[in-house]
């Protein structure tokens, strides 16, 4: 019998909250634009919620999209910098690392993985957190069909912050999972 694949709090959380901004920017900004209920208010519901609708709307599809790729977590990009250590205890990461939001909590069962598919599963989520980092900025360009530079600025800029939280915790996690590789690999040759 096959297992089912539990859906993680953080999945709920984004596929109920696309749902729900969908409605609500559609109902608030026709409203607005129908001049039936034409005010400030209407206006700015719906803009927020259709920019909330933009950010996560597009997270999920990118990461749909990042599923058909192979990453290499040798590649260049993802080895860590030197000052990343200093950088990760100034930011005391290993205190609230295993708090983020996790999507898939099944992508990073230490039981039913092995550590080159965890490490992959680092890469590719980093990857996708890069990639909401540009998401985040072009959310800007919104301001060209509303208006309010001002407020579209601020949301990119949170948006990204709260990208970089992700960042932060795969490269400070995958370079562990890769030296307990080389150690397990360097054990299993002494017993060769």
């Amino acid at each position: 019998m096959k297992k089912e694949k539990k859906t993680s709090g953080a999945a709920v959380f984004m596929y109920s909250t696309i749902a729900l901004t969908a409605v609500i920017a559609t109902v608030f900004l026709f409203l607005y634009y129908a001049e039936i209920y034409k005010n400030s208010v209407t206006f700015w519901i719906g803009v927020v919620s259709f920019t909330v609708l933009y950010h996560f709307g597009l997270r999920i599809f990118m990461g749909e999209v990042t599923k058909r790729f192979d990453f290499d977590y040798n590649h260049p990009w993802f080895k860590e910098r030197t000052f990343e250590k200093k950088l990760y205890k100034w930011l005391r990461v290993r205190k609230w690392k295993d708090k983020v939001l996790t999507f898939d909590t099944e992508a990073y069962n230490f039981k039913n993985r092995s550590l080159d598919q965890l490490a992959t599963t680092m890469t590719k989520s980093e990857t996708d957190h890069w990639i909401n980092e540009i998401i985040s900025v072009t959310s800007i360009f919104l301001a060209l069909v509303f208006g309010y530079w001002q407020a579209f600025i601020v949301s990119a800029v949170v948006a990204m912050i709260f990208d970089a939280q992700f960042i932060v915790v795969q490269r400070y996690n995958r370079p562990i999972v890769l030296r307990l590789m080389d150690r397990l690999k360097t054990r299993e040759k002494s017993y060769v």
